[in-house]
């Protein structure tokens, strides 16, 4: 039985519609959607939200008026973007999508656009239960399904990575959209060093993209600049990309969002996972910028869910988070696969041997990463967890002896702690004292800087923490409440009961820690990134 659904999209930049036809009871014969697509380009700087609003309000009906010209039958059910986007240009498309369905007679669906890039992604890989990487103007974050809903396991702290490139843009004079310039400026540059933020799977732009002006001010050519832009803030994505692979055990990938036409960004993603031995999918550009075809398809998937909605319960939602939806259209497949304790483990960043009483752990070259980068982080990093993994032990803290340390190379010799991951065996119990072992460094000034459920062991009568390779020094709550958020973003993506464990972790970390810590999480947590 064929259905056919019309998506329509207008967060921010594109006024698009489409028409997407498929089987209920089967997608995986259905055609491509046919999609028609109307640009707002500002005549300067970058989006102003009023003038965008005006672009949607003309443009979107005669982008309706095309596809359904088109469409080779009868049309089923209107789909639409609800958020995170501009609340103006949602409002638009939300009363074109009401006033469509009822013309028609015909259900209304409403999508999460962020799920929505990558929902086409995933229909089109045909993957079981991958990662997800958004990287779009305003967005960036990393998704696992599990448990009935898509978990954030990594976002930014700042801005999306789209709309960090253009703030740079923008400061050299260039017009909107600025990626596609850097993406061409950067084939003629060479690499300087930038700074790189990575908190566990979370990490940050705005510190990049002050160094990249200053950069350029001070008399760097701008190729340079663009070229060390990309390889930073690409390298930085494609990281965490394989932290969250390393942390829930998937071996697939899917990208999705604007920023993801960039070939540089796909090569790497690309890269490190032929490395790792795991698929990774990228939609075709067309279906990665902003565009009503993945508003169709995640729209048919959740019609033939029964995720309908009534005209009263259509409101827009600027801010809607990609983890607030619940997931009906999808089977009980799920990111997280538990710990793996075998005599050779490949983690995010290293080869662990296992041998007898010791470990070897030997940080390895990445391909994806420009040669100076990769060096540079694989020495700093070594030598940071060396010094923080013992200097933790003197603070109280149960870690791993450090034997040997071979910079050059990159590797240390441990002795071997626990006998399985946190992963594995994550009660509140164990929860609670993870928050006092991470209160106990902070007051000691140690940041962990990658506190997950994988770098924690479980010994038989006591928890170690392993990998303080990001750590650092730092007495600020800021930095603190950053270190429990990563704890927490590994529980919510893998755990069945994520509240219970992280109602104990907080408790523990209560007993032990600073109050303002919990409080400062708190507003991490409220900031929002789907804007």
């Amino acid at each position: 039985m064929t259905t056919r659904i019309i998506g329509i999209e207008g967060t921010a930049w594109a006024a698009s519609a489409a028409v997407f036809e498929f089987d209920p009871d089967d997608f995986s014969d259905a055609a491509a959607p046919t999609v028609e697509t109307d640009a707002y380009q500002p005549d300067s700087g970058g989006l102003h939200p009023r003038e965008a609003a005006e672009h949607m309000s003309e443009a979107i009906p005669a982008v309706i008026e095309t596809v359904l010209d088109g469409a080779e039958g009868p049309i089923d059910a209107v789909a639409f973007s609800r958020g995170p986007g501009l609340g103006p240009c949602l409002r638009t498309v939300g009363t074109a999508a009401r006033a469509l369905a009822g013309t028609l007679d015909v259900p209304l669906v409403g999508v999460n656009h962020m799920l929505a890039h990558l929902e086409i992604g995933r229909h089109g890989s045909g993957f079981d239960a991958p990662v997800c990487l958004n990287a779009s103007g305003a967005n960036a974050h990393l998704l696992g399904y599990h448990g009935g809903r898509y978990r954030v396991l990594g976002e930014t702290m700042d801005t999306g990575v789209g709309n960090a490139i253009d703030k740079f843009t923008r400061h050299v004079g260039w017009s909107h959209p600025g990626g596609p310039k850097v993406e061409e400026a950067a084939k003629g540059g060479e690499y300087v060093d930038l700074p790189y933020v990575v908190k566990g799977m979370d990490f940050s732009f705005s510190g990049l993209m002050s160094a990249a002006k200053g950069a350029y001010d001070d008399g760097t050519p701008v190729e340079d600049v663009c070229f060390s832009l990309q390889e930073t803030t690409f390298a930085m994505l494609t990281e965490v990309s394989e932290r969250a692979l390393s942390l829930t055990g998937a071996d697939e990938l899917v990208l999705g969002g604007g920023v993801g036409q960039n070939e540089r960004l796909r090569g790497m993603l690309a890269a490190m996972c032929e490395e790792r031995g795991a698929e990774f999918y990228a939609p075709d550009p067309r279906y990665l910028r902003d565009n009503a075809g993945m508003i169709a398809v995640l729209g048919g998937k959740m019609l033939a869910a029964g995720e309908t909605i009534g005209i009263d319960e259509s409101a827009i939602d600027p801010n809607y988070r990609p983890d607030e939806v619940p997931v009906t259209w999808h089977a009980e497949e799920s990111v997280s696969v538990g710990a793996v304790d075998t005599a050779e483990r490949q983690g995010a960043e290293a080869v662990v041997t296992v041998a007898d009483d010791r470990v070897v752990k030997r940080r390895l070259p990445k391909a994806y990463r420009h040669p100076d980068l990769d060096a540079r982080l694989r020495r700093e990093r070594t030598v940071a967890e060396a010094r923080l993994t013992s200097e933790a032990r003197r603070h109280g803290v149960p870690t791993p002896v450090v034997y040997d340390v071979d910079v050059a190379d990159a590797t240390l010799t441990l002795s071997r702690v626990g006998d399985r991951d946190l992963a594995a065996d994550l009660s509140p119990a164990h929860a609670r004292a993870v928050g006092d072992h991470l209160a106990t460094l902070h007051r000691a000034g140690v940041v962990h800087g990658d506190p997950t459920v994988r770098n924690v062991r479980i010994g038989t009568d006591r928890l170690f923490l392993i990998d303080f390779g990001l750590g650092y020094h730092s007495g600020h709550v800021e930095d603190h409440a950053m270190d429990c958020h990563v704890f927490g973003g590994s529980v919510r993506g893998t755990a069945d009961d994520p509240g219970t464990v992280l109602s104990a972790f907080e408790a523990g970390y209560a007993d032990a820690g600073d109050d303002a810590v919990l409080s400062r999480l708190r507003e991490i947590e409220g900031r929002g990134r789907y804007q």
